[in-house]
């Protein structure tokens, strides 16, 4: 069982660690991804500065950080949110924590926002069946004001 929270100070180097060593698992330790964004080793501050954002992350039955994912506003797009940085470790993937951790995120999506955007890659097969499981729709293109260049697939939802 996972116990889902936000994020605090003292998780900022554990969830870094888990992003990246994902990223790098799959060859996704590349420019345009998450990799390289200047925020990854402090979500907590980042998180907090930004209107209607939050970040948790999933604590195992030891209390070890094994996951997280963050909602925050998509620049330039009014009444949209952007999903972001679902990422689990390898130990915690095929117990529904993916799903507890979509749960969560997309509850409150669900109060400050009419879309949920995300962005991804095409060779994540597990992560984009979960994305069409919760009913988020392939796009053809990215949305303007998305960071993340180098990603393949894009997906929004309807909140409401």
């Amino acid at each position: 069982m996972y116990v889902i929270r936000e994020i605090e100070e003292k998780d900022n180097a554990r969830i870094e660690q888990i992003i990246k060593q994902s990223l790098e698992d799959v060859g996704l330790n590349i420019p345009g991804t998450s990799y390289v964004d200047p925020q990854l080793g402090n979500l907590t501050q980042y998180y907090a500065e930004l209107p209607n954002a939050k970040y948790w992350v999933a604590e195992n039955e030891e209390g070890e950080v094994v996951g997280g994912v963050g909602i925050a506003p998509l620049a330039k797009q009014e009444g949209v949110c952007e999903l972001q940085k679902l990422y689990i470790t390898p130990e915690a993937r095929g117990n529904g924590l993916s799903h507890q951790l979509m749960e969560a995120a997309l509850a409150f999506a669900k109060k400050h926002y009419a879309y949920c955007y995300l962005d991804t890659f095409e060779k994540l097969y597990v992560a984009n069946l979960l994305y069409e499981k919760y009913g988020f729709e392939e796009l053809e293109q990215p949305l303007e004001g998305t960071e993340h260049n180098a990603c393949d697939k894009w997906f929004m939802k309807k909140l409401s």
